[in-house]
């Protein structure tokens, strides 16, 4: 059995269309879509003219920026207009602010592309879309039913009648010709309502940035799952590790060494007991920096600059750290932001031949950014082995960015930006 037509595109195909109700959902959304462009470009000039009058007394200003947001309103009563003609939801690509109050969701939405792709949209449905709409629903919809209603014009003109301004028609056989060639017409139109309204609703979503949106929504959503479990398996690793692998081999150097000082000085039990305890003290070490990178203890505890200022401490370069921050960040955001200036610091250290570097940073406009610089002969490139493509990627899924710049003689300087804002996590 076939499945229920699901657009108004698939409908066409159908041999039932014209007895469907897609060609009068398709005439409803080009018809709402006139109204609403007609409205529309009434307001937004308006509202513009209204700004721009008032802009020099500063109180028009606000009104330009709930102009710049109207297309908002219009992308959401878009989405819900699309349902008329496609019953997949149409998905909104906007992200949720990272803190509640106004501020905030006002960066969010000016930072966006969405929000400027919308207003886009809305210009384009006030200035060009809605007349396109009304003259689809009047050729394929008014004018056949004029046509049609050419005996009933007949009648009340006292034997004659205009049809469509253009032709008069003057007698009862010509009428009813006319008005079976409108109701082939109008056949005709419900099927030209199908193809405006079909590709006007792919065009609102090519606009409005939907696409294959719900798939991709759902694909960064499981990345970002699959990172914040990652991290949190790691944090879980560090803690077993450092609670308890770590002690035991802690206790098993402490008893080696109590037992060396039992064992008689000369014997062989004395040199084997030795030879055990600079292992086990070796293997405590090597154990110690498994720990250290797989989730450092001072990134969880302290936070993003202690955690930074000891990885400059262990660099094999000099480094110089100015990072100021207002408080813990989100525990995803510090790792991959700690980890990328431990691998910045390793690629310092092996291959700029610099003698100095530098990681500076903080936290604004709802962003933490990070610079890792270096006086070296510079020519690094991210896919050479350095590692930043991972941490690219890591840092891509928390929607941020990182860029390297590192021309042949130096500088070089990596930019790490994430979004994000303050949290009360403590560790």
């Amino acid at each position: 059995m076939r499945r229920p037509p699901r657009t108004a595109w698939q409908s066409l195909s159908r041999p039932g269309h014209l007895l469907s109700a897609w060609p009068w959902r398709a005439a409803a959304y080009l018809l709402s879509g006139a109204v609403t462009g007609a409205v529309l470009l009434v307001g937004l000039v308006s509202a513009l003219a209204a700004g721009l009058a008032l802009a020099v007394v500063l109180v028009g200003l606000p009104l330009l920026l709930l102009t710049a947001l109207a297309g908002l309103p219009v992308a959401r009563w878009e989405r819900w207009r699309l349902r008329l003609v496609d019953r997949a939801p149409a998905a909104d690509s906007h992200r949720p602010p990272r803190a509640s109050g106004l501020r905030p969701w006002l960066l969010t939405r000016l930072r966006e592309r969405a929000t400027w792709r919308e207003l886009g949209h809305a210009v384009l449905l006030a200035t060009v879309l809605w007349p396109l709409d009304a003259l689809a629903v009047t050729a394929a919809l008014g004018c056949p039913l004029a046509v049609v209603a050419t005996p009933l014009l007949l009648a009340w003109g006292g034997g004659e009648a205009k049809v469509l301004k253009l032709w008069t028609i003057t007698g009862w056989p010509a009428a009813s010709g006319v008005a079976l060639l409108g109701l082939l017409l109008l056949a005709l139109g419900g099927y030209a309502l199908g193809v405006a309204a079909g590709a006007r609703a792919a065009l609102a979503r090519l606009l409005l940035g939907d696409g294959p949106t719900d798939q991709v929504v759902e694909l960064t959503r499981s990345r970002a799952r699959l990172v914040a479990a990652f991290e949190a398996e790691r944090r879980r690793i560090e803690r077993d590790l450092h609670d308890g692998a770590q002690q035991r081999l802690v206790a098993l150097t402490m008893t080696l060494g109590l037992a060396r000082l039992d064992a008689p000085p000369d014997g062989p039990l004395a040199a084997q007991l030795a030879k055990a305890h600079e292992e086990a003290g070796l293997v405590l070490a090597e154990l110690r920096e498994l720990i250290h990178g797989i989730h450092p203890r001072v990134l969880a505890d302290y936070g993003l600059p202690a955690a930074v200022g000891d990885a400059a401490d262990r660099s094999a370069v000099p480094v110089d750290v100015r990072l100021s921050l207002p408080g813990r960040l989100p525990p995803s955001v510090e790792t991959a932001a700690y980890f990328v200036v431990c691998e910045a610091l390793a690629n310092v250290g092996k291959h700029s031949g610099a003698a100095r570097a530098e990681v500076t940073g903080g936290h604004g406009d709802g962003r933490l950014v990070l610079e890792v610089s270096d006086d070296g002969v510079g020519g690094a490139e991210p896919g050479s082995g350095s590692g930043l493509t991972g941490l690219a990627d890591r840092v891509s899924v928390l929607d941020g960015r990182l860029t390297l710049s590192s021309p042949r003689g130096g500088p070089t300087l990596l930019r790490v930006e994430i979004p994000c804002e303050p949290t009360a996590h403590s560790g």
